[in-house]
């Protein structure tokens, strides 16, 4: 799966202890035009699982191509100072105010995905800075390169 590559996101929302938490995650993605949906897949055994299977909203902000030390803060265990230091952004979620895109969604529904839970939000508000986005692929942080907008044609083989 390391050859896969995903943006780099930090999930947050406010627990029902009235308190910002949030994780890094990589499996996210756009789920439905029409309806706009997204899904957001949460470990179940880690510590934000509960929080955000039960949370009402949560936004995701798409980290940019400089912000892999920010993925790192919080994909810790203990990362409730860097929690703390969230701003409160788009439905009053707490946020990262540089990233490179923020959809703030209201909860539709959480489904069952092996170990993890399946999270599907409907964006409400879109916030986008123009940024590059973070990449992970093979266990590596990167930034999108632009490709041309017109290549040569060549035979596309498979082996």
């Amino acid at each position: 799966m390391a050859h896969l590559a995903a943006p780099v996101t930090v999930v947050t929302t406010v627990g029902g202890d009235g308190r910002p938490h949030a994780f890094t995650a990589s499996a996210v993605c756009s789920l439905s035009a029409d309806p706009p949906l997204l899904l957001v897949c949460v470990n179940r055994s880690g510590s934000a699982h509960d929080v955000f299977t039960t949370a009402d909203r949560f936004l995701v902000n798409v980290l940019g191509h400089e912000q892999a030390h920010v993925a790192r803060a919080f994909a810790r265990h203990l990362r409730a100072e860097d929690e703390a230091r969230l701003a409160t952004l788009e439905l009053g979620l707490p946020g990262l105010p540089d990233a490179s895109a923020r959809f703030a969604c209201t909860r539709q529904g959480v489904l069952p995905g092996g170990d993890h839970s399946i999270l599907v939000g409907r964006p409400e508000q879109v916030a986008l800075s123009g940024a590059p986005p973070l990449i992970h692929y093979r266990r590596g942080w990167h930034q999108p390169a632009a490709l041309p907008a017109h290549r040569p044609s060549q035979p596309f083989r498979l082996f």
